[in-house]
């Protein structure tokens, strides 16, 4: 896991989800996350589906946000969870042992139990101040990536307030990944801002 992760938005998108994912998937990213609040069960499986399908045999894996149902439905790559969701040990019952598990994490103590738990990345949110997620909570800052990345093994995904002036330093930090929504689905060429970020690495 290396580059630039991807996080679908309607709400900030210029082109929606299907085309971001589309262009996402052939600038290369390794990872797509289906990230979306506001629609119902029936309209979120539809566009998973869709998604799902975008990056079937591409080499991208497809992630679903919080919805343990909906990545079981379109037989998405694994899940995303937050602090307040599922818990991963029910999570991995539900979805078996080949399936990819992230947790998102905010300080030291959550890192640690993540892995211990069987993460298989970790979210490290917010790094910086960020209007994207309401509840993000307050920055960790470079300090707080390079922190966890100096006690676990486990890919470190940096995400939170990230843009192209800063995320040189994300990286030097220890991210080995970064995720920056509002830089990149806000602007006109997508595929040309996520390859500004993916030559960074």
């Amino acid at each position: 896991m290396r580059g630039y992760y991807f996080i679908t938005d309607s709400s900030l998108s210029l082109a929606g989800n299907v085309s971001d994912v589309e262009t996402a998937v052939s600038a290369g990213v390794d990872i797509v996350q289906y990230r979306e609040k506001s629609k119902e069960t029936g309209a979120l499986y539809n566009e998973a589906f869709i998604l799902a399908d975008i990056c079937r045999g591409t080499g991208t894996k497809f992630i679903v946000n919080d919805r343990i149902d909906i990545a079981l439905a379109v037989n998405a790559d694994g899940v995303h969870l937050g602090q307040t969701d599922m818990p991963y040990n029910a999570a991995r019952r539900l979805l078996g042992e080949d399936k990819i598990i992230g947790i998102t994490v905010h300080n030291i103590g959550e890192a640690l139990k993540a892995e211990r738990g069987g993460a298989d990345y970790l979210g490290v949110s917010p790094v910086f101040s960020t209007m994207t997620k309401k509840d993000a909570g307050a920055p960790g800052g470079l300090e707080l990536v390079s922190e966890i990345k100096g006690v676990c093994k486990i890919p470190v995904i940096a995400i939170g307030g990230i843009d192209l002036a800063n995320a040189v330093d994300v990286i030097k930090a220890g991210a080995d990944m970064v995720c920056a929504i509002s830089a990149v689905i806000t602007k006109p060429d997508v595929a040309g801002e996520i390859i500004k970020f993916q030559s960074m690495f």
